[in-house]
């Protein structure tokens, strides 16, 4: 796929062989397959370029920084499906926490038995334990875009700023969503809409950025 623009369009919109968004959460699916859409370029999540899941994509986000993770994911799914990659890397950085759980955001509960919600709900039980007796709650959501293909590289960084309530608010969203109340919304994410999050978000942020570029 070139990276070539004509007319501001990528021409990724025109290939013949559609670019692979290599992540496996359904949230980020929902969130970003839209914004790929509006900008007339082709993804498919890795189901359906036929990648099965193994072992080896734990391993992947090994790095301590999100733009490290988040190129690693991407030239290995570059690798794997022959297309070009989009990944990404994101978290949450509580002020009180020193950061954390910043890279290890997914996987901070250190539950490996659980998945989807479930996870969620141990990620989010904890960090409301740590901030128990915390009086600054500030806190950031931090994403970076990488992509990759043919021996070319981009990331881009998108972050938004709020704080962590005691209490969830919102059935939308996913992860610590519900708990983040955004500075910029008024609300927290779990009660934003999928458009009002992608305005604000670090994830659409570092994706339009990234797209940009591309």
């Amino acid at each position: 796929m070139s990276s070539t623009r004509r007319n501001g369009v990528s021409s990724a919109s025109r290939s013949n062989s559609p670019a692979v968004l290599a992540t496996r959460s359904a949230g980020k699916l929902r969130e970003l397959v839209p914004l790929f859409a509006a900008r007339g370029i082709d993804v498919i999540d890795l189901g359906a370029a036929g990648i099965v899941e193994t072992a080896a994509e734990d391993e992947l986000e090994a790095y301590a920084t999100f733009e490290e993770n988040a190129l690693a994911k991407a030239r290995y799914f570059h690798a794997r499906t022959g297309r070009p990659a989009f990944a990404d890397d994101s978290g949450l950085e509580v002020d009180a926490l020193g950061g954390a759980p910043g890279v290890l955001s997914k996987r901070w509960s250190g539950r490996t038995d659980l998945s989807g919600q479930a996870l969620d709900d141990e990620n989010n039980r904890l960090l409301l334990e740590r901030l128990v007796d915390a009086r600054d709650r500030g806190a950031r959501y931090v994403c970076a875009a990488a992509y990759v293909d043919r021996g070319r590289q981009l990331v881009s960084r998108g972050e938004t700023e709020g704080r962590i309530i005691d209490a969830p608010r919102g059935e939308h969203g996913f992860g610590y969503d519900p708990y983040f109340f955004s500075v910029e919304l008024d609300r927290t994410f779990g009660e934003a809409t999928r458009a009002e999050k992608e305005r604000v978000s670090h994830r659409g942020r570092a994706f339009r950025a990234l797209l940009s570029r591309v």
